[in-house]
């Protein structure tokens, strides 16, 4: 059973008479419901596609933060072996909403960099709901330092809301980690490829997102504020978040037609929890195509991210 967003009580309502209906046929309380179970089942596919044909920047932003969208964690245990974890920055601790270490894609060693929100209430608390704190942000650098030394390509997967903001990380140096985390990105002789996989916010996300590639999912958003807190500045009132929304341009159609990313993974019809699987195998070829399009160019990968991300904003 899913958790239903808003503008899906036509498929709840329909998935609903589907479950009572196999309920009773299982207790034998019903007999030759197999047509009517049919039915509604078409119905409800027929509803799911309507629903999804032409998403709102709002109701994109509700199925980027889904509770039951795969998050870092189950990409990392399919796309990955040999997954080795690394804790701590050497300074001060541990940061769990920062998933950092070495593993091989495909047969090759790769770098992995990921914000994890958890998906029950005991991880999402163990993750702090993927706002990472200064310690996070040192451990990634610690970990693109030692990528960076031995020529190993980096994968970042995005989803989080933005860093931490609370008084004890401002007091560790939250600005100045993600600035270093940024440079190091930037820095980097070996490519990153980058995947927004729900929600990318602030400098949170980029910090760990400046790649010489970056994708984003289809239903994923990928902003410099959230649309409640540009809401809240620009109008002084969060209910005009669905207008924040629009007017910030932060799906992942609006951003490739910026040229603020470079291509749009899709996403099952009814978003990535419906086929977690899927979108998990699809984002792995694109993070493969995506290194084998940067070896093939023989490239100067830090002299291409600069051209990248100069070049923003420049033709529009």
């Amino acid at each position: 059973m899913f958790n239903y967003l808003d503008f899906e009580k036509p498929v709840a309502d329909l998935e609903g008479k589907i479950l009572e209906l196999k309920k009773l046929s299982e207790n034998g309380e019903a007999v030759d419901v197999g047509d009517e179970i049919a039915r509604l089942e078409k119905r409800s596919q027929d509803a799911l596609r309507e629903a999804y044909r032409q998403l709102t920047p709002w109701q994109k932003v509700q199925v980027a933060r889904h509770p039951d969208r795969p998050h870092c964690l189950d990409y990392v245990r399919t796309l990955f072996t040999d997954f080795t974890q690394l804790a701590g920055d050497r300074a001060f601790g541990e940061d769990n909403a920062v998933i950092a270490g070495f593993a091989r894609f495909r047969g090759d060693a790769v770098a992995v960099l990921g914000l994890e929100k958890g998906n029950d209430t005991q991880t999402r608390l163990k993750h702090n709901f993927g706002s990472a704190r200064p310690e996070g942000y040192r451990k990634a650098v610690r970990v693109m330092e030692m990528a960076d030394r031995f020529g190993i390509p980096v994968v970042s997967l995005v989803d989080t809301a933005g860093a931490y903001p609370g008084i004890g990380a401002e007091e560790r140096g939250q600005a100045e980690a993600i600035a270093r985390s940024t440079s190091a990105c930037l820095s980097l002789r070996s490519p990153n490829v980058s995947v927004i996989i729900g929600e990318g916010g602030s400098g949170g996300a980029i910090a760990i997102a400046v790649a010489n590639q970056v994708y984003m999912l289809e239903h994923s958003i990928y902003s410099v504020i959230s649309p409640e807190g540009a809401a809240s500045i620009l109008w002084r009132d969060t209910t005009r978040s669905k207008d924040a929304a629009t007017n910030m341009k932060i799906t992942a159609q609006d951003l490739l037609e910026l040229k603020i990313i470079d291509g749009v993974i899709a996403e099952p019809l009814g978003g990535a929890h419906r086929g977690a699987e899927q979108v998990i195998n699809a984002a792995g070829d694109q993070i493969a195509k995506g290194f084998s399009d940067l070896a093939g160019q023989n490239m100067d990968y830090r002299e291409h991210r600069r051209e990248k991300f100069l070049a923003m904003g420049r033709n529009l």
